[in-house]
């Protein structure tokens, strides 16, 4: 990736990024420091310190993410209504006097305001706009939040370069409960591929959610919650130059298709410090993130090797000192890697299920893979490859831990192995349909160890349920 490219990319806020591995063969390192992995079934301290004034969480998680602060505390706190029967003139206040585009009350908005969007269809306006930009910051105790009215499913569809744009160093913002579409179901492949060098075309490389800190500053403090994403031509979440992101609970689906930017379902691009906090500052966690994959080359060296589910994308470039956990998430049938980290540290991946990934023609990155990467953790996860495919990687990284992983015999060799890794079948429930509740007879249920600060799995539920921690994203009640 030349300079003069990333310049270029300022002004076409895509994700971008790279494979780049040249060998397979790469040798394990399980380190004597870890704090938070032990031989047996429990952690005995936390990996990090409690992380503190920087918590944020879904209304049901229960992990180390900075807490939510109640809007009610904020006197001088505004609701603005949105409704696609509304018009920009009315004052907003209202359901009957409610705005008719979310940018008008995003205009407007201060430190502990919230924008109620009502159902509808709420599209970009111009041919490269998007439907919201958001600019305007909150406080650490007065976040500005974004959501469905109750009991509304609001739609954000867009042609343009995002669905929605979060920038100019925008903080304390919260996400919550919309639904946001891209352009795939308007074109097809053949249009896409007579438009793989063009870098200006929103058709085929608008991101779905971006969160932009090249643009006027970093942002910081931004969290995705509840939201359905898909048929994004570009990325469907990504976060570029940002610090303390939580991404929770989302549904991200048929995305990068398109764009010849390289993009993946969720992406932490170029990471970068608001302080200098050495404790969880970026969250990846109860996500389902499936059938995203490049259908149409990396402009930067013509081949077909990202469309992960999720990635951790070269954090390294400003030395980023936070960790990252990557948590409860089932990522299948992505193009790439189901996890991948790429020139990154610091990244714990923990109870995630990742199944038959690697669908790209070529790609052998595994289901989950650390690639040129440092100080990673992939404990507690489910791994389920193709036939005759690599179920995890280990490539050129050091100080990398896979343990307590359950990996299925699918007659490839597992590149890393830990002393506490098995291979059996996992017994899902119905994978064909998107169901990875385990059966009772699976040997992931009790058999996982037990990682401190993570209490809950995708749904919820409390960890640990019976004599030890499930492997994989769900904690089965037994």
């Amino acid at each position: 990736m030349t300079i003069q490219f990333l310049q270029h990319t300022l002004f076409f806020p895509m994700m971008i990024h790279g494979l780049g591995f040249l060998s397979l063969s790469a040798s394990l390192v399980l380190p004597w420091a870890l704090t938070g992995l032990v031989q047996g079934d429990r952690i005995t301290k936390s990996l990090v310190n409690d992380v503190k004034d920087v918590r944020q969480s879904s209304t049901n998680q229960e992990m180390p993410l900075p807490s939510r602060k109640l809007i009610s505390a904020i006197p001088t706190a505004t609701k603005y209504y949105v409704s696609d029967t509304g018009n920009d003139r009315n004052s907003g206040l209202t359901t009957s006097s409610a705005f008719r585009t979310i940018q008008r009350a995003a205009n407007l908005t201060n430190p502990g305001d919230t924008v109620l969007i009502m159902n509808g269809v709420y599209k970009n306006t111009g041919k490269t706009g998007s439907v919201i930009e958001i600019k305007r910051s909150g406080k650490a105790n007065a976040w500005i939040t974004y959501k469905a009215y109750p009991g509304h499913r609001p739609k954000l569809q867009y042609n343009g370069w995002h669905g929605i744009w979060i920038y100019n160093r925008a903080s304390y913002v919260e996400v919550n409960g919309l639904e946001v579409v891209g352009n795939n179901g308007n074109i097809d492949r053949d249009y896409a591929m007579s438009q793989k060098y063009n870098v200006s075309n929103p058709k085929t490389n608008g991101n779905c959610i971006s969160i932009d800190g090249r643009k006027s500053g970093q942002t910081h403090h931004i969290r995705l919650l509840n939201n359905k994403i898909h048929d994004c031509g570009g990325g469907g979440i990504t976060v570029i130059e940002s610090d303390y992101v939580t991404i929770d609970n989302n549904e991200v689906f048929n995305s990068a298709w398109y764009s010849v930017f390289g993009c993946s379902g969720i992406s932490l691009l170029n990471s970068r410090n608001y302080d200098n906090s050495k404790n969880y500052k970026m969250f990846v966690t109860r996500n389902k993130v499936y059938n995203n994959q490049m259908l149409v080359p990396w402009i930067q060296n013509g081949k077909y090797q990202d469309g992960n589910g999720i990635i951790v994308d070269r954090s390294r470039n400003y030395g980023y000192r936070g960790r990252t956990l990557i948590a409860n998430n089932i990522s299948y049938r992505n193009g790439g890697s189901g996890i991948h980290t790429y020139e990154s540290d610091h990244v714990d991946i923990v109870n995630n299920t990742a199944y038959l990934n690697n669908r790209t023609a070529g790609s052998n990155s595994g289901q989950i893979m650390s690639n040129y990467s440092s100080d990673i953790k992939v404990v507690n996860n489910i791994l389920y490859s193709a036939s005759k495919k690599p179920i995890n990687l280990n490539n050129r990284s050091s100080n990398v831990t896979f343990n307590y992983n359950l990996y299925n015999n699918n007659g490839s060799r597992v590149s890393a192995v830990g002393p506490n890794d098995i291979m059996a079948d996992p017994m899902f429930m119905n994978p064909s349909n998107g169901d990875f509740r385990l059966n009772r007879k699976s040997r992931a249920i009790n058999s996982g160890m037990r990682w401190n600060n993570l209490t809950t799995d995708i749904l919820g539920k409390s960890r640990v349920y019976g004599s030890a921690s499930e492997r994989g994203a769900y904690e089965m009640q037994y």
